[in-house]
């Protein structure tokens, strides 16, 4: 499988990860220091997976998630590095109760790959939104 398609795939263990709820997994698809920015999300920045994985589990503990990443632009830029920037979409609902009952947005992540001995993971990530739309209780 050529380096490319090595990276869809670990991206869709991303979303699927993500949305299955399964943390321990999520933290798999980062290099050890994985740079992660959140603040277009109203987050920061964080410095590790596991930094990353640990709020970001316990703010979605109920809510149900689905992420689609389409359309990647996706660049070999040497034998351990690549780039790329995905369209996304995510759909989430919270439960019953809740102050919000309804997200849909749209934007673009945008990544860094490095080829690790376990194979190609995300060593920097960046998602910027164009839009929101938000239903509340």
């Amino acid at each position: 499988m050529d380096d490319v398609e090595q990276i869809k795939q670990l991206k869709a263990r991303y979303f699927r990860r993500m949305d299955t709820k399964d943390w321990a997994g999520l933290v798999e698809v980062f290099t050890s220091d994985v740079i992660i920015d959140m603040r277009g999300e109203g987050g920061g920045v964080s410095k590790s997976a596991s930094a990353f994985v640990t709020p970001l589990s316990e703010m979605l503990a109920d809510v149900v998630t689905v992420h689609h990443g389409h359309m990647p632009e996706i660049t070999i830029d040497s034998k351990d590095s690549a780039s790329g920037v995905w369209a996304m979409e995510d759909m989430l609902w919270w439960p019953e109760g809740s102050p919000l009952k309804h997200l849909h947005g749209y934007g673009h992540y945008h990544e860094t790959y490095a080829r690790t001995v376990d194979g190609w993971r995300i060593a920097t990530m960046t998602l910027t939104r164009l839009r929101r739309d938000i239903e509340f209780s």
